[in-house]
């Protein structure tokens, strides 16, 4: 159906800086999506855990000379190959791997691994510490304390067919007390303070102490809390780094950012609490219309039915008003799309945070008011989210904004997507992440697929499983609401399942869609590797990437590489004292990994035991 771009917009910038890209949108149409996020205990933000399985070795693509070739050779990867999977390695390294994987197994070293380190610092001195933390954890997952010294890493890596997603990974060393304080005192409006319980607020955008250490429960993400709008421009400023590092290491590099590093997270709550009410009320009139449980690209609302509909509820003009053939077109039709355009221009941010009363037919403002340097805070987020996708864009670097909680997640979302349609117009350069523990994942995803579709311009994701799952469940029981994520292990590998293969028919219907696989699950790779050699999708065209963490399932990672696939490593790095938060998580994560899966570390031990029998014990890889 023709479908009209409004004018949405969220300010009127009064700076230098061109924030109208970025959040007036002139011209085109604001979209709602409701993603979110979940994990397993092996999951993790960027990735998820090996599921051990036999499998029979699949036949993959070759590179082929011509992309749009019907017919591709194939390759055969063989991850049993532990020579080609640690060709990068010295033997020194596969040593210290094998340390690192079996002191993650013992439950005692894992649950009070901060203790030891704290310790250990004390009882060694920090120069020893820090050289006993590099000989181990610090050196198996960390790249290096700054951007000269992560240099020879990620060269190294770049030769055996492997990139980079820089990753700055330090965290402040909050108390719970201190990181429940700080939360609370930056979700909550003046507003609030002054009346509370007085506004259009659902309980599952507002803080609540309890979950207010958003660090609970989560062992594979980094977290930021809200200090000031100076912090936030210090976050900017490492990201800034970050990305200028990538784009003078490799000339096909990532850089990942975290929206809540950005600005004060009240705005990604209420900004997320309208997208789910606009959404829900579109839910509503489908259902008034019989159309209830269709996926969400199959609900259309007949026009007629719809004003219908709005006259039994009594809305008022400002509602009746939108729906003409003027606005959308002579279809007849409106879909959820088009309806994700209907939020009126408004020359504040606080002015767009309205959502449709049902009972009064008019629209209502989430808050009773917003300060004036309220207003200024959300401007100043949106600012540093523009900045930083401009200087993307200039060091030839590619940006993966990472998934947060549900209650953060639709406004990290829909910025994400409007970056998307500003900076993605010739190639892809701003990735968004999806969960797929998710129950809404794959709807999500499709509607950003189809509007990418629609507008002509490049779809670029990171399909993860999820990293917040236990305290989103806790969270959900707690408070009341409905429980996001898929009832189990078995329906989050499904639906990451359709969501790839969703994405990988459009990248072969339509050849402008990127996705990054990021997984450590082998079978996940496998059905990947097999669905793009059924679909003739070859690895040279660069469309489908492979992810995993520094330091782990390098046996996935390296034989994809040397077989022609665009793979990549996330690369932490930073100052050995300030990762510490970091090497925690990683501890904690890999022994759920290493016990649900000996596989690795038995990989590892083949290999030495081949360089023994064959005299290469003193290897050291040539790059």
């Amino acid at each position: 159906m023709s479908y009209t771009k409004i004018a949405p917009t969220f300010i009127k910038a009064g700076s230098d800086i061109n924030v109208r890209r970025l959040t007036a949108f002139s011209g085109r149409r604001l979209r709602s999506t409701a993603a979110s996020t979940q994990r397993k205990d092996e999951q993790n933000d960027s990735t998820c855990t090996v599921v051990e399985k036999k499998t029979a070795q699949l036949d993959l693509i070759s590179q082929a000379k011509n992309a749009a070739a019907p017919h591709t050779s194939k390759i055969n990867i063989d991850f049993e190959n532990t020579k080609e999977a640690y060709k990068s390695k010295s033997s020194l390294e596969l040593l210290r791997s094998l340390l690192v994987f079996k002191l993650c197994t013992y439950d005692f070293l894992v649950e009070k691994n901060k203790e030891l380190m704290d310790l250990s610092k004390k009882l060694l001195g920090q120069k020893a510490f820090d050289q006993m933390m590099k000989m181990t954890f610090y050196g198996q997952f960390v790249a290096g304390e700054d951007h000269q010294s992560i240099k020879p890493l990620i060269q190294r890596n770049r030769s055996f067919g492997v990139g980079a997603v820089l990753d700055y990974s330090v965290e402040e060393d909050l108390t719970q007390e201190e990181a429940e304080k700080k939360e609370m005192e930056s979700c909550v409006s003046e507003a609030e303070k002054e009346s509370p319980g007085t506004d259009h607020r659902e309980e599952k955008y507002k803080a609540h102490r309890r979950f207010g250490d958003r660090r609970g429960g989560v062992i594979s993400a980094r977290t930021y809390f809200y200090a000031d709008e100076a912090k936030c421009d210090h976050h900017m400023q490492t990201f800034l780094d970050c990305i200028k590092a990538s784009g003078g290491s490799s000339k096909d590099g990532f850089s990942a950012i975290k929206m809540t590093a950005l600005g004060r997270p009240q705005f990604l709550l209420q900004f997320s609490e309208v997208l789910v009410k606009w959404r829900r009320f579109f839910n509503f009139l489908a259902a008034q219309q019989g159309k209830a449980g269709m996926e969400a690209l199959e609900q259309k609302l007949e026009l007629q039915q719809l004003q219908e509909c709005l006259t039994r509820l009594g809305a008022k003009e400002d509602i009746q008003s939108w729906f003409t053939g003027e606005n959308l077109g002579s279809s007849g039709t409106i879909d959820l799309l088009d309806w994700n355009s209907l939020i009126d221009e408004r020359t504040k941010i606080s002015n767009l945070l309205v959502v449709p009363n049902l009972e009064t037919g008019q629209l209502e403002p989430l808050l009773s008011r917003f300060s004036e340097e309220e207003e200024k805070q959300m401007k100043r987020m949106l600012q540093r989210v523009d900045i930083l996708a401009k200087h993307a864009v200039e060091n030839g670097v590619r940006l993966m904004v990472d998934a947060e909680q549900t209650y953060f997640q639709p406004a990290i979302s829909r910025l994400t997507l409007e970056m998307q349609r500003i900076f993605n117009r010739e190639k892809p350069i701003i990735f968004n992440t999806y969960q797929c523990y998710l129950k809404e994942a794959y709807d999500n995803m499709s509607l950003d697929v189809e509007l990418s579709r629609r507008e002509g311009w490049y779809f670029g994701a990171k399909l993860v499983r999820g990293a917040y799952m236990y305290q989103e469940r806790a969270r959900a029981e707690e408070i009341g609401y409905e429980d996001p994520i898929n009832p189990d292990y078995e329906a989050t590998n499904r639906m990451y399942h359709k969501c790839l293969d969703y994405v990988l028919e459009e990248i072969r219907n339509n050849r402008k869609a990127n996705v990054m696989v990021a997984s450590h699950n082998e079978d996940t790779v496998k059905f990947t590797l097999q669905r793009m050699n059924e679909m003739g999708l070859s690895p040279t065209e660069k469309k489908v990437y492979f992810g995993q963490l520094l330091g782990m399932c390098d046996q996935i990672s390296f034989p994809l590489g040397q077989a022609g696939f665009p793979v990549y490593k996330y690369v932490p790095y930073g100052p050995v004292n300030e990762v510490i938060p970091y090497l925690s998580r990683r501890a904690q994560e890999n022994r759920g990994f290493m016990k649900g899966s000996q596989r690795e570390r038995r990989l590892l031990w083949e290999e030495l035991k081949r360089r023994a029998v064959s005299g290469e014990l003193l290897y050291r890889p040539a790059f």
